[in-house]
This record gives structure tokens, sequence and C-alpha cells, in this order.
């Protein structure tokens, strides 16, 4: 997954740095795997905008992905590898024995024509889906699932993962990509390996007109606004306008919004780092 740099024939291409899509194999969806997808442009039922900075766009089409795995005994076999523009990370196309399409989200490595599986007795191979108990200590995985059979909530964007540490009773003991330690139930499911196009935090859009295309409005500072629009908002010339918070007035940079009653607070060992 190669980044291309153009040369500055323009202001746009100057520091401009998009992904090379080398890695891609189709250009065209599978029909039967894709659903319209409407947009909202931040407005909720009743017209009225509850979210900043979102509209416009690009069309798009959505892909429904199989983040279940529930394909298990069924072996599969990669065709393509295709671009989602609705996530960071690249998907595959995956054609199985009994005739089944299904889209996954593509592991890094996973090649055209490769076999994957799903289930018990799986081998820890990349793209395959495996139960946390069956699964080797200081395997880097993705794709988690938090409940039992309820699908991947857990690393399903481009270059993220965890790692499996170890198992205490029926939980096993997962390092998150923020760093967090916390505990799944070893009946939940991952699948084997990194995701795909890790190289995504490194691009640069080059022009705000590729900003607008994925959707994105402009975003004014706070500090460049006046006091009834934001608490950082007025003063004289360019003030640093105090302490950091949002417009709502909470705290920012470092101060710690989740709730202490969470009911998910006793699954993690140790929190994320400040």
């Amino acid at each position: 997954m190669a980044l291309k740099k153009y040369k500055p024939t323009t202001p746009g291409q100057r520091f401009k740095v998009i992904s090379a899509f080398d890695d891609i194999t189709a250009t065209k969806p599978e029909k039967s795997l894709v659903a319209g997808k409407r947009r909202t442009g931040g407005r909720n039922s009743e017209g009225r905008m509850t979210i900043r900075n979102v509209g416009g766009g690009h069309k798009k089409k959505y892909r429904v992905i199989d983040f279940k795995r529930d394909k298990e005994g069924v072996p599969g076999k990669v065709k393509t590898i295709e671009y989602d523009p609705n996530r960071t990370a690249r998907i595959a196309l995956v054609y199985y024995a009994d005739g089944e399409k299904r889209y996954i989200i593509a592991p890094h490595g996973l090649k055209v024509g490769q076999e994957i599986n799903a289930g018990k007795g799986t081998a820890p191979e990349i793209g395959n889906a495996m139960y946390m108990s069956e699964i080797p200590f200081g395997t880097v995985i993705h794709n988690i699932e938090l409940r039992p059979g309820q699908g991947a909530k857990m690393a399903r964007s481009a270059g993220s993962y965890a790692q499996l540490m170890t198992r205490e009773g029926k939980f096993a003991i997962l390092k998150l990509p923020s760093g967090e330690t916390r505990m799944v139930l070893q009946t939940c499911k991952a699948t084997i390996g990194t995701v795909s196009n890790a190289d995504h935090q490194l691009e640069v859009s080059g022009k705000a007109g590729r900003s607008r295309w994925l959707g994105r409005r402009p975003r004014v500072r706070g500090v460049a606004m006046n006091p009834v629009d934001h608490p950082m908002g007025g003063g004289e010339g360019k003030s640093s306008g105090g302490q950091p918070r949002s417009r709502k007035g909470l705290p920012a940079k470092g101060f710690r919004t989740r709730s202490k009653k969470k009911a998910s607070n006793k699954y993690i060992i140790e929190r994320r780092k400040k």
C-alpha cells in the first residue's frame, strides 16, 4: 500500500499525498452486496442542524460488510480487494464454497485467491476468524466482538489491531489500539492480522475541496468567534482564549468524560493513556 506524492504543478497538488491504490483489484462493487445510503447533512428528523461541519460530499453507496463471520466450516476464496468509500480500510469480496458472496474488512497481506475460514478448529492465519479461546497468546487481531454473535465492534479502522495478552477464567485479556487493557469473553470472535491500508494516516488532502468531497464542511476555531458563540471567543487581537474547552463549556485536552457508573467499567483493567 504505497503513497503517491505529486509535483507542485498547482497549489492543490503541492502538499497532496494520497494512496496509490495499487492494492485494489476491482473498480466496481458486487451489485448484490450494495445498498443505498442517505445523507443527513448533520440534520435531525425535524430538519435542525444537530452536528456541525457536516454536509455535501460525493454520492456513496453502502457496501454490506460481514462483521459476524458466521460462515463456520465453509471455506471461502478471496476474489477481489476493493476500495470502500464508507471506511478507511480496504474490503475483500469472498466467494464461499456454497455459492454465497460476502464482503469482509481486508487484513494487511490478504491476497486474491487466498482461502479463508471461520469457526472452531481454524488455523491462526491472516483473514481467518477464530474464537478467543483458540487464538494463541501474543497474536495480533482485529474485528473484535464485544458480545458473542454481536459482530465486530473494535479494531476495524485502517491499520488498527489489538493483541491477545492472556486468558483468565472465562475472559480473554486484550491490549487495544488505544492502549487500554480490557477483558472480553472467550466465546467472542476476532480475525487474525492487522487491518489493511495502514498508510491512511499519512495521507494529506492538499486542498479544501478534497475535504468537501468527503462531506466535511469548514470548521471555525472557537478563538476566532465572539463570546456569545463560544467560551473561548472574544478578546482584543489574537487572544489565546483561556482554558481550552468545547462549545458547550466542557474542558478539552485531558478532561475525562467517561461515566464512573458505566456498566463496562468492570471489564477494563487499565484505562487508555492520557
